[in-house]
């Protein structure tokens, strides 16, 4: 269930960031104090919610180097998801 997870936040992250809450709401919970930020993640870094969540669970922390590669991996996953969808949209269509 795990991977089957992981593989969907690759392509899906906001439908993954819900089955995890569903599924598992520690998850969420033990990685925020509030709700207001995995909420505002759901919106506008769902990759990167739930990345720090991993890194918080299951790498010690975020302090360690590898939990903060996981989130800059995010992060530029997310904010490239971004960029792509307005460079698509400023291209002239060709007839």
């Amino acid at each position: 269930m795990c991977c089957l997870i992981a593989l969907l936040a690759l392509g899906f992250p906001r439908v993954a960031l819900v089955l995890v809450w569903f599924f598992d709401h520690t998850f969420i919970s033990n990685a925020y104090n509030n709700m207001a930020i995995p909420i505002l993640g759901f919106i506008f870094l769902p990759l990167t919610t739930l990345a720090y969540a991993w890194a918080h669970t299951f790498e010690g922390g975020v302090d360690s180097g590898g939990g903060v590669l996981v989130i800059v991996i995010a992060v530029l996953l997310d904010v490239g998801t971004y960029g792509g969808s307005a460079t698509s949209r400023s291209r002239p269509q060709s007839a």
